[in-house]
């Protein structure tokens, strides 16, 4: 290693994907998704899958959350606009800081595939009691571009010119 090379520091993500129709054997996102973070070195701290309700949304995340080992977290599902859709709704409140840049670049990303429909998404991203939170729509495709273009190289500890997992020591400040 380069005498000014960073070390890959793996990160614990918790997966949790939204859905009132999704079991194990169907979720192709969540399943997308820990499969690109252990791939990528991180580690999958749990992953589980709840109906698109708020409260209950809430309640694993914000379990999650008091977690000191879970050090971020993603969501796949529930950024719509339907009635039902509440993930943004769940997750605010709990954010102590949001990352507006996160939903903008992710709709921008979308657009060169989706074009318009991408203004439907409703994607965020912050930070919760020093736990990093991810918020994705529910297809696979969402799911690919937020890991692969956003979320991967921000907790990828080597990343420059700076990275959202270098910060994690300092977010206790």
């Amino acid at each position: 290693m380069a005498p000014d090379a960073k070390a890959f520091l793996p990160i614990r993500i918790a997966v949790l994907t939204i859905s009132d129709s999704r079991t194990e054997a169907t979720d192709k996102s969540g399943k997308l998704l820990c499969d690109r973070l252990t791939n990528a070195g991180h580690q999958l701290a749990e992953k589980a899958i709840v109906p698109d309700d708020i409260y209950q949304i809430r309640a694993i995340v914000s379990r999650w959350i008091a977690d000191a080992t879970v050090q971020a977290i993603i969501t796949t599902g529930g950024t719509g606009v339907t009635g039902r859709d509440g993930t943004p709704e769940a997750i605010k409140p709990l954010l102590d800081k949001e990352l507006q840049g996160f939903g903008e670049l992710f709709r921008m990303l979308s657009y060169t595939d989706i074009k318009t429909s991408s203004l439907h998404s409703r994607a965020l991203a912050g930070v919760a009691n020093r736990t990093y939170a991810f918020c994705l729509p529910g297809s696979s495709g969402a799911c690919r571009t937020g890991w692969d273009e956003l979320i991967r190289p921000q907790l990828d500890s080597r990343h420059r010119p700076c990275n959202l997992a270098d910060l994690m020591p300092r977010l206790q400040e």
